[in-house]
């Protein structure tokens, strides 16, 4: 059984409506018959009740704030905020207060909120509805960061988000809603946050990625075996907490790495990857880290330049080919 990344995201909500009283979802046309903007919570306020499901002002601060305070009198609530570009809108609300109440409290008041937001990129939608922004959130102390590549880690990784006691800032990509893949072996299964995956298995470069950016990788990776070059991909999955143990186990076999994502390469996530990769296998390394993100420029609307800004399967494997010529050379 398959089911698109779509369907998953909409399963994890529903599951997890159903087996706690405490979760409600709140945002802009998530009610029926709006469903979502994309459709993700389709039919779940018809099932649930207007309660539960909640329409909000179109006011990214609101949503935010109503979700987190909500959070910290013990419900379980996700709050969508459209499209990921948005949510500067609601930043103070996450930074300040979602992510600092445990420390300020020294340990007695919890925030268990979940921020799901979309990113719009890759679908010719311009300069303020296409940003990849997750580092902002790694940078911010006492935040969780998800951003899934595959329909079941979609939906593992959501349900563990709304049953974590700390704020969970959840990145889906639009541009994977129709992607398939296999179901969760049961459906009301976690997976772990902080708990890379190897994608696939190589011996002579570690491509490190997630979200969108594991597809690329996967497709490079098949090209680059067509000439003999094996290339391991690493699904992060969740960028805080880092599962960095298996990175560095992978990349101290490989000897090799390449970090690559959709978030701009200037002082993106792959900065920090490749820092500490650099520092803890200083003496491993057969060549140097080499990363691949978006260029640093606003995304066009034109889906043509729009390309040329993103990263791409041609983009990795040129990468990964510098690495292992470097190496052999």
């Amino acid at each position: 059984m398959t089911y698109t990344m779509r369907q998953a995201l909409s399963a994890a909500l529903d599951g997890a409506l159903a087996e706690d009283p405490r979760v409600l979802v709140l945002g802009e046309d998530v009610a029926d018959p709006g469903g979502g903007v994309s459709g993700v919570t389709s039919g779940l306020s018809t099932k649930y009740g207007n309660d539960r499901v909640l329409d909000t002002p179109i006011s990214e601060a609101a949503i935010a704030g109503a979700a987190i305070g909500a959070a910290m009198e013990g419900l379980l609530p996700v709050a969508e905020i459209m499209i990921m570009d948005f949510i500067g809108i609601a930043l103070d609300q996450i930074a300040n207060h979602a992510a600092k109440v445990r420390f300020a409290s020294g340990g007695r008041t919890t925030c268990p909120v979940t921020i799901r937001t979309s990113v719009y990129g890759g679908t010719g939608n311009g300069a303020t509805h296409s940003q990849t922004l997750e580092a902002w959130f790694m940078h911010i102390p006492g935040l969780k960061v998800v951003i899934p590549s595959t329909p079941a880690d979609a939906e593992g990784l959501l349900r563990s988000a709304i049953f974590d006691p700390d704020p969970c800032v959840f990145v889906d990509t639009t541009a994977l809603y129709g992607t398939k893949g296999p179901r969760l072996s049961t459906p009301d299964k976690k997976i772990p946050l902080g708990r890379a995956e190897v994608k696939r298995q190589g011996r002579d470069v570690s491509i490190i990625s997630y979200g969108r950016g594991v597809l690329d990788a996967l497709a490079a990776a098949e090209t680059l075996a067509a000439d003999g070059i094996e290339a391991e991909v690493v699904d992060l999955r969740t960028l805080v907490p880092l599962d960095l143990p298996a990175v560095l186990e992978s990349v101290s076999r490989t000897r090799r790495a390449v970090v690559a994502h959709y978030a701009t390469e200037f002082a993106g996530p792959g900065a920090e990857l490749a820092a500490r990769i650099s520092h803890d296998l200083f003496g491993t390394l057969a060549a140097p880290v080499v990363r691949v993100g978006s260029r640093f420029r606003p995304i066009p609307a034109s889906v043509a330049l729009e390309s040329q800004v993103y990263p791409s399967p041609a983009r990795i494997e040129d990468a990964v080919r510098k690495v292992v010529g470097d190496a052999r050379g």
